[in-house]
């Protein structure tokens, strides 16, 4: 079967995987140069098991106005982007309930540990080198109800894979003695032992290269997707910058810009873009600094160290499709890693540090879209929002199976467009 997979970000590479493992004949069109070169480059680098949960939680839209105008806010949504986002907006509000909240971390933690399994064999498979460390993440909190009520909701995806451990002050430093220096306003952390970390990047481009030296993908780079032809029930074709194209079955991997193309063919998804920043700077300087990644519940940044480097995120921004950094965004979070780490100045410098922008495709539901949609031939792997890294391996297995018609090897239930929560 001939398979064209739209989209060469982790999710479309590791999809393209799994379907020319299976003997299928499989082009990839990607309008970048190169894979994994917008929201895949410089993403926050965890392979999470323990943040599964999505932005579409109970007070977050309350939380969200507050914060209208704060540059430093760690969510922060542009009044001019409302009129490009109400629909959407109205969704969101829907799903944030403690139900669909509970539901969906469920979904992404079913995905998360899928991944984690997978992954690991692709990496020995395809021997790629990623600065991966399996060294798990800590998350700290300073407040004792914000830290009872995350180990409550933690706590109740143990039936379903979870795994992670609370943690005292002392046994904080254990396992990251960096963290030594903030031990008096530490209540705790949760711990989650088995998550990954590593150049998401890296991953990406050594597999491609793995695909197209040893099973055969075309990816079609500086390829632009400009309509996806529909002809009653299926799809006929597509037509992009360099021509129409034909295959057998269809995967739109297409992150951010999924609704675009899948609209006009009657395929519903509720997802926009949320612009997310990270800044990157050598560790040279701080050979002491943090070795397992840290997650900052309080002043909401994440900081891990991949290969000779230190990154840092911890910001969403609704703003359309802009795609320029904002200087301010950029050193608020930057301000609140030194305030709790004050030796990563010592890293920073402001006229070499990497700022990235990145389009996260955030579904209303906090969920991805994997698996047949209202097209015979069209499938879905898309709307991972800030989880695409956690969720690509398990997602792109799933969608895989179900291409193949082979029995999934996770539950598919409430993440196919026809069950979607």
């Amino acid at each position: 079967m001939k398979i064209i997979v739209l989209g060469a970000g982790v999710i479309g590479t590791t999809t393209a995987y799994y379907l020319a493992r299976d003997g299928h004949e499989v082009h990839v069109i990607e309008r970048q140069k190169e894979a994994a070169m917008e929201t895949s480059h410089s993403n926050g680098g965890v392979i999470h098991t323990s943040e599964v949960e999505p932005w579409s939680k109970p007070g977050m839209p309350q939380k969200v106005l507050s914060w209208i105008g704060r540059q430093d806010a760690p969510m922060l949504l542009n009044p001019s982007a409302l009129p490009s986002m109400w629909l959407w907006g109205l969704k969101f509000i829907r799903n944030c309930t403690a139900e669909r909240y509970r539901r969906a971390s469920q979904l992404n933690l079913r995905l998360a540990l899928l991944t984690l399994k997978e992954i690991k064999g692709i990496r020995e498979e395809c021997e790629i080198e990623y600065d991966m460390k399996a060294n798990g993440s800590i998350k700290i909190f300073r407040d004792k109800a914000e830290m009872d009520f995350a180990e409550r909701e933690t706590d109740r995806l143990r039936a379903y894979g979870m795994q992670f451990a609370a943690l005292s002050p002392d046994r904080c430093i254990e396992v990251e003695p960096a963290l030594a220096a903030i031990k008096d306003q530490l209540v705790g952390a949760l711990y989650a032992e088995k998550d990954e970390h590593g150049d998401c990047q890296k991953f990406t481009i050594g597999l491609r290269k793995y695909l197209e030296g040893k099973l055969g993908v075309t990816f079609h780079f500086g390829t632009s997707l400009e309509k996806i032809n529909r002809d009653r029930d299926k799809v006929s074709g597509i037509i992009t910058s360099l021509g129409e194209m034909v295959a057998d079955a269809y995967v739109a991997a297409l992150a951010s810009h999924s609704s675009k193309y899948l609209s006009p063919l009657g395929v519903s998804t509720d997802i926009y873009p949320a612009k997310g920043i990270s800044v990157t700077v050598p560790a040279d300087n701080w050979p002491a600094g943090p070795k397992v990644p840290v997650l900052d519940i309080s002043k909401l940044f994440g900081l891990i160290k991949i290969g000779n480097n230190y990154r840092c995120s911890g910001s969403v921004e609704f703003n359309g499709w802009d795609t320029v950094p904002s200087p301010a965004r950029a050193q608020s979070i930057v301000r609140n890693v030194i305030g709790v780490f004050p030796d990563f100045s010592r890293c920073y410098d402001p006229e070499t540090a990497v700022v990235w922008c990145g389009l996260r495709p955030m579904s209303a539901s906090g969920s991805p879209y994997v698996g047949q949609s209202r097209l015979s031939n069209l499938y879905l792997n898309c709307g991972h929002g800030h989880l695409g890294w956690t969720m690509s391996c398990g997602s792109s297995r799933l969608v895989s199976d179900i291409i193949l018609g082979r029995k999934t090897t996770v539950e598919a239930e409430g993440l196919t467009p026809a069950t979607h929560i």
